[in-house]
């Protein structure tokens, strides 16, 4: 029996190819027709077959999501710049001042950067010291410069709409929506809470381990609200990530509320995170180690993590954190605010 060596992703790459590399020397090209749809549903007809755009689409949803909020907030910065402009010339006070004299003069006069503010960003930056020249600080001074300015016309315009909204009529990209369940994963809260987040995540991840600081940050902010559900979903080239993750839930098996400690205790020192470190966090938690160990030495839960990085692969988690807030994804370890758009909105509905 052959094997089909082309799969669906190396067929579109090669169609691809083919299209921009000939279509200069080769007159032959596929008929393409762009007709409108008999159903809002219909994606594309081929010979007397007609996909959905679900069908068609299906793997891609984030990124399709992530490219329509690019457009959507080059949209938005044009319309904010027209916003702040309308507003300004409607100001008595602007008189003969230009735009850009008027934002100094009114706007962003305060905004000073100071030593302190420099020192500060370097620090959360990691900046190292032979980097931090004379020429380098004043490019991290003149991007603090930019960054504040953005933050006061924020707030100026802020100010204005309270009194005279802005109506948009425009249509802000909808997340998708995946079928994510909880299944049998550790998870912290309400177990019928309004809102269900899965997280998946990788234990050696640094952006993981900011992700679970925003975790405890909700926590706080809703409680019982909110329920919490983690999923191990561990890199290949992170050489510990899948043991640390066996090690959770060895930890969960014995006891689901520490779980939670030995995440905490993972996630707050990613150094400790061979066989030993990981024996070490279990021993400080008073699990029982003889136990844990014989659970960990024997790979117990290898086959579980397994399935969980399947499911996640299913429904398009590529990267880690990757959360699901009543299915809908956010990608990454975005601030509170981010998170907390969306759970109001699923709170509130």
């Amino acid at each position: 029996m052959k094997r089909n060596i082309f799969t669906t992703a190396s067929i579109a790459v090669l169609a691809g190819v083919l299209f921009y590399s000939c279509t200069k020397s080769v007159e032959s090209k596929p008929t393409f027709l762009f007709k409108p749809a008999p159903d809002t549903s219909a994606g594309v007809k081929i010979g007397d077959k007609i996909i959905s755009k679900d069908d068609l689409f299906k793997g891609i949803e984030s990124e399709l999501y992530e490219a329509e909020m690019k457009v959507f907030e080059i949209k938005m910065n044009k319309m904010k710049a027209r916003a702040l402009e309308v507003f300004m010339e409607q100001d008595p006070k602007k008189k003969d001042l230009s735009n850009d004299e008027y934002l100094e003069k009114f706007i962003t006069s305060n905004i000073k950067i100071s030593k302190e503010k420099i020192d500060a960003f370097v620090k959360e930056k990691n900046i190292p010291k032979e980097h931090l020249n004379d020429q380098m600080k004043q490019r991290i001074q003149q991007y603090l410069l930019i960054e504040e300015k953005k933050v006061a016309i924020d707030s100026w315009l802020a100010e204005k709409t309270k009194k005279s909204p802005v109506e948009i009529y425009f249509e802000e990209p909808s997340r998708p929506v995946f079928n994510v369940t909880s299944g049998d994963a550790p998870f912290m809260g309400a177990a019928d809470a309004k809102v269900e987040i899965v997280e998946f995540s990788d234990f050696q991840c640094p952006f993981c381990s900011k992700g679970a600081g925003v975790v405890n940050d909700l926590k706080k902010k809703y409680g019982n609200k909110i329920k919490i559900v983690f999923k191990n979903f561990p890199l290949p080239f992170h050489n510990h990530a899948k043991k640390a993750a066996e090690a959770a839930l060895c930890v969960h098996e014995q006891d689901k509320k520490k779980f939670w400690d030995m995440h905490d205790a993972m996630f707050a020192d990613q150094t400790k995170l061979d066989r030993q470190g990981l024996v070490n966090s279990a021993k400080s938690l008073k699990v029982d180690v003889t136990k844990f160990t014989k659970c960990l030495d024997s790979g117990k839960f290898t086959a579980k993590v397994d399935s969980t990085m399947a499911e996640g692969k299913s429904i398009g988690v590529k990267s880690t954190p990757t959360f699901f807030v009543n299915g809908k994804m956010i990608n990454g370890a975005h601030p509170v605010e981010t998170f907390s758009e969306l759970i109001d909105q699923e709170l509130a509905k």
